[in-house]
């Protein structure tokens, strides 16, 4: 290599180590038209790069519904057959991620919607049967991602809008969660940007007391995490999202903050938004 590629590929790598935002949101936001506008505007006011990762909500189960397609749920998790996956694509691939990308561009945002297929952006493997068949669900790993095929894109001026399919590079689609996909991009493309992982939800943030939307923790690093978790307030649904959040983190994401879709709007104005959590709170 000579100086000449040195010096290029400093260049590449100053001009990449930005700030990339990777958020997601789930059914409370897609679910309600008001409540997703709101977001969506906030959402193309930030600053700097931005990725978007969108779940179903209920309009799958209501399709399926009238289709006559029974929802089939284990411990919270949809049982994906070859029926059920056909309408998730549907209703994830096109109606709500197609009316998520033509909302931001109503605000001026070049969105562009996207499977992990499309590009061949985020390859997954069918789960394994163990003790219960899921079907055609996705489960990812560390080489899952391509990072420079999708920062090419971001470059070029897009918004990324991802939708919880991802793709076996063999010819199948399958159905994948929706945290785990805006996690895997935040871990992968943050050896490229400054990425802050956010998870948006019902809640202002992680709360002290579950009841009390004023008991709000704003800030949580490693050791405090340890301590909530053996005060129990810290419990139950709670733990996998933070767990993967501090796995997150310990592999080179900037910051993960969980908030409310309302309050989005309070980064802009550089105001505490929701709970942040880093290795050094």
């Amino acid at each position: 290599m000579d100086k000449t590629d040195t010096v290029s590929e400093n260049s590449v790598t100053l001009q990449e180590n930005k700030s990339l935002y990777i958020i997601k949101i789930g059914g409370n936001v897609i679910d309600n038209s008001e409540n997703l506008y709101r977001f969506l505007k906030d959402f193309e006011g930030l600053d700097g790069f931005k990725i978007l990762v969108h779940g179903g909500g209920k309009v799958a189960t209501q399709i399926a519904e009238e289709l006559g397609i029974e929802a089939k749920m284990v411990d919270g998790r949809r049982i994906t057959d070859i029926e059920t996956l056909r309408v998730v694509t549907m209703v994830y691939g096109g109606l709500i991620n197609k009316n998520i990308v033509a909302q931001l561009q109503r605000f001026g945002n070049n969105a562009i919607g996207l499977t992990g297929a499309d590009g061949n952006f985020i390859r997954a493997k069918k789960r394994l049967v163990k003790t219960i068949d899921y079907g055609f669900v996705g489960d990812i790993d560390k080489d899952s991602i391509n990072p420079e095929n999708i920062s090419r894109l971001i470059k070029a001026g897009f918004t990324p809008v991802f939708c919880a399919l991802t793709h076996d590079g063999e010819g199948q689609l399958l159905n994948t969660n929706a945290d785990t996909i805006a996690s895997a991009l935040a871990v992968s493309l943050s050896s490229l940007y400054k990425t802050t992982l956010i998870y948006c939800f019902e809640k202002k943030g992680v709360l002290q007391d579950i009841n009390d939307e004023e008991s709000l923790i704003r800030e949580i690093d490693t050791i405090r995490y340890e301590e909530l978790k053996a005060q129990h307030i810290i419990h139950s649904g709670m733990l996998p999202k933070l767990d993967n959040a501090f796995t997150a983190i310990s592999c080179g994401v900037k910051a993960v903050i969980i908030g409310k879709s309302d309050d989005l709007g309070q980064l802009k104005e550089n105001k505490p938004f929701g709970t942040r959590l880093s290795k050094n709170a």
